[in-house]
């Protein structure tokens, strides 16, 4: 199995891959009212987001509205992050809680929609093509539920360290081991058969 996650490590994560220490001086700027700094930034950050945001949510169409939410939401608080190497943990903290709390909404609404018709949803997502077996281990990933999903998508896609993860989740560092522990667990038993095991 180990085997088969280093196969997630092939590509880099999305915002990992864009934003590292050379980013630093960007957010600063974006901090001190540089609007062009921001765009920048925002860019850079715009698709890991997103893609992150749409794990969550299982819906591709609600997590473009959710993004748009957190993009705003970077744009009014980044003079908060008080060190700009933390920008991952700080954005995908802030996605994670607007999914959240967006997801909490819409099931409140489709409680009381129930009622008068039933909606069909359409929860299937494109899987990543890098390889057949890092599809397969995307798609797995992806149906983990979400507590201990999430933790895996960020430790193992986006690189994330544990106490990265656990800002961004807002747990315990023991709370994100132990989700990882688990997740890995599921995708162990999951993924056997298509390792041939």
């Amino acid at each position: 199995m180990s085997a088969a996650l280093r196969e997630l490590r092939v590509a880099p994560a999305p915002m990992r891959r864009a934003v590292d220490d050379a980013t630093a001086p960007l957010v600063v700027r974006a901090q001190l009212g540089d609007v062009t700094a921001l765009d920048r930034l925002l860019r850079i950050i715009q698709d890991a987001v997103y893609e992150h945001i749409a794990f969550v949510m299982r819906d591709e169409d609600a997590a473009k509205d959710v993004l748009q939410t957190v993009l705003l939401t970077i744009c009014r608080t980044i003079i908060q992050l008080q060190d700009p190497r933390l920008l991952r943990a700080w954005v995908f903290r802030i996605a994670t809680r607007a999914a959240v709390r967006e997801l909490r909404r819409s099931r409140r609404r489709d409680a009381a929609a129930l009622e008068e018709v039933p909606e069909l949803r359409d929860d299937a997502r494109e899987p990543f093509v890098e390889g057949e077996l890092a599809a397969s281990i995307r798609n797995l990933v992806d149906e983990l539920p979400p507590s201990c999903g999430t933790a895996v998508r960020l430790r193992y896609l986006e690189e994330l360290s544990l106490a990265e993860i656990a800002e961004a989740l807002d747990v315990p560092v023991g709370t994100v081991k132990s989700r990882l522990a688990y997740g890995i667990e599921l995708l162990r038993r999951r993924a056997d058969p298509l390792l041939g095991e």
